[in-house]
């Protein structure tokens, strides 16, 4: 195996390309790779793209047009650690725009139905505080909200 870590392939059914231009749109330090094209071998038609490799946030992806025969759910997520209420306001309006939706407990899928927890850094903190009224408190607050309130969550974890 060498050393470059995991590439998390994404499988679409024919939005491999649009959807690897969006992420990279949505993220920084990304960036499209490699497009490789089907041939008269298929799996698709000669000249329709078959994956693109590309870079969200610094994570390597691969974006496949394996076809409908698979879909996404909420089985697997991708969590953005947020540092602060504005992080949190772009990555919830960025992924739920365009047909994306908000779930609960800053869980939401985007529009080709990936789905994304956007959470404030310090969340896991304050849920795992050694108080077990604060984390409780923080833990009801979080069971309340869609797009997580930082100041909220903060207020919860006060006891305010």
């Amino acid at each position: 195996m060498t050393t470059d870590g995991f590439t998390t392939c994404l499988w679409f059914d024919g939005q491999a390309e649009e959807a690897a231009h969006y992420y990279v749109s949505v993220f920084k330090n990304s960036g499209i790779g490699r497009v490789s094209r089907c041939t008269d071998a298929g799996p698709g038609p000669a000249g329709s793209v078959l994956a693109v490799e590309f870079t969200a946030n610094g994570q390597k992806f691969l974006a496949l047009n394996g076809g409908p025969q698979f879909t996404f759910d909420e089985a697997v997520s991708f969590q953005i650690l947020c540092a602060d209420q504005q992080e949190i306001d772009h990555y919830w309006t960025r992924l739920t725009e365009d047909g994306g939706e908000g779930g609960p407990c800053g869980w939401l899928k985007d529009k080709y139905g990936v789905s994304w927890q956007v959470v404030h850094g310090r969340l896991i903190d304050l849920m795992a505080d050694p108080d077990p009224e604060r984390a409780a408190r923080t833990t009801r607050a979080m069971l309340g909200m869609g797009k997580l309130d930082v100041a909220a969550l903060e207020r919860a974890y006060a006891g305010r």
